[in-house]
């Protein structure tokens, strides 16, 4: 069966000329349909800009992204995308910013169905008694939820998630984990879930891939399949011994990553600039601005200070 995405010796970088910097580098990933993959590393590492290529909101510069078999070549309701920041319209209600995608989705719905629809999904993460509140009357966790249902109601093959929870508190962030989880087990969406959390990649996937940083840029390095069964009791897990296992070797590869970036790193003195700033507790008269103070200028001075 063909993947439902793959990616193959990607890389990406930004800047120009000397300038330029790479983030991604040889990057390859092969995600099939139905599956819960994880990609776990440190911040910075690249993790939103793999996303990014995965929703075709970027362009690799070199190798392919692929979406069964096609190159991905720009944004599709077909990859939902759920981001940190929430991205809801502030002026419409939790109804109206799930509607305002359905109705670009699905404009082949009747105004009826499309309600009804919209009505389902707000009902699945359960919010149906706040439909007609606006973003600035709901908490963080709530308006997550409102991101995560706008992006499940237009029905995507694969839902990406950048660090969807790292902005909430622990027990909001338990209980959306659990909820997401028991949406995932009904729908059996591909989901590919980015963060930086080694329980909560456990907890929720099937794969984890850590993303490894590195000099000329970060990598996604070898797999490691959860085999715990679910659904997964996060009571229980803490005194899994698979999860104990799992956990020590995720963060086993991601600190030997660092070490070996941090070894690698030459350290440079740079001078002071010699150039002082301008004393602005000082009044000035109108005139001529006065020249530059250099610290190179500055003259030395004694000062006594009497022993008692």
């Amino acid at each position: 069966m063909e993947p439902i995405l793959q990616i193959s010796g990607a890389a990406k970088g930004f800047g120009r000329g000397s300038l330029r910097s790479t983030v991604l580098r040889d990057v390859d990933l092969t995600v099939n349909e139905g599956d819960f993959v994880s990609i776990i590393g440190y911040s910075g590492t690249g993790k939103s800009t793999l996303i990014s290529l995965l929703a075709g909101l970027l362009k690799a510069d070199s190798g392919d992204v692929l979406m069964e078999g096609k190159p991905i070549r720009g944004a599709s309701p077909e990859r939902g995308i759920v981001f940190q920041n929430y991205s809801l319209l502030p002026w419409l209600t939790v109804e109206q910013n799930i509607r305002l995608a359905v109705d670009q989705v699905f404009p082949q719905m009747s105004a009826d169905e499309r309600t009804k629809h919209v009505a389902q999904y707000i009902d699945m993460v359960k919010l149906t008694p706040a439909a007609h509140k606006f973003p600035k009357e709901l908490s963080g966790g709530m308006r997550q939820r409102v991101s995560v249902a706008r992006a499940l109601a237009m029905q995507p093959r694969v839902l990406l998630l950048d660090e969807p929870l790292s902005a909430l508190d622990a027990l909001t962030r338990a209980t959306l984990q659990d909820e997401i989880s028991d949406i995932w087990q009904k729908n059996r969406t591909t989901v590919i879930w980015v963060t930086n959390d080694p329980d909560e990649a456990i907890l929720l996937a099937d794969r984890v891939i850590p993303l490894l940083p590195g000099k000329n840029g970060a990598t996604l390095g070898e797999e490691i399949p959860v085999s715990i069964e679910r659904p997964r009791d996060r009571r229980k897990m803490a005194e899994h011994p698979e999860f104990k296992k799992l956990r020590h070797e995720i963060v086993r590869v991601l600190s030997a990553a660092k070490r070996s970036l941090e070894s690698n790193t030459t350290t440079r003195k740079l001078p002071v600039p010699d150039i002082l700033p301008e004393d602005l507790s000082v009044k000035r008269a109108f005139g001529p601005k006065p020249a530059a103070r250099r610290r190179s200028q500055l003259q030395k001075e004694e000062i006594k200070v009497p022993v008692s």
